[in-house]
């Protein structure tokens, strides 16, 4: 049975690994010419990890790190597809200045000693 002091550890790590895989992300689309309009934007439905903007579109970006860029777009499951297409109705509810926006769902994969890999237009809205 493992302690809870390393159950907290691991979370603790998880959480510090998405906040840096987030950060690179955002650097990575900023340099493409995006500009960051939300991070890790939570609401009861779910958590998206970029909102960015480039001209008239909206992007919602899923960060995935894992060990491999090929690991990390095997990890975009359909039930968070579900919560991110969830959560990107509700960030919209709270923007209506962007309603008339296009939107994307967008993944950045991100890997140790790698480039981040950019996958526009990754999954379309899942109800």
């Amino acid at each position: 049975m493992t302690a809870p002091r390393d159950n907290n550890a691991r979370r603790k790590d998880a959480f510090l690994r998405g906040v840096s895989a987030e950060s690179r992300a955002a650097l990575y689309l900023a340099a493409k010419g995006y500009r960051t309009l939300a991070r890790r934007w939570r609401s009861p439905v779910g958590e998206i990890d970029l909102v960015v903007k480039r001209g008239n579109l909206i992007v919602f970006v899923e960060v995935k790190t894992r060990i491999s860029l090929d690991a990390a777009a095997e990890s975009v499951l359909p039930r968070q597809r579900k919560r991110i297409t969830a959560a990107a109705e509700a960030w919209l509810a709270t923007h209506p200045e962007h309603m008339s926006h296009d939107l994307r769902f967008d993944a950045v994969l991100i890997a140790p000693k790698r480039l981040p890999r950019h996958i526009e237009a990754a999954f379309e809205a899942e109800y």
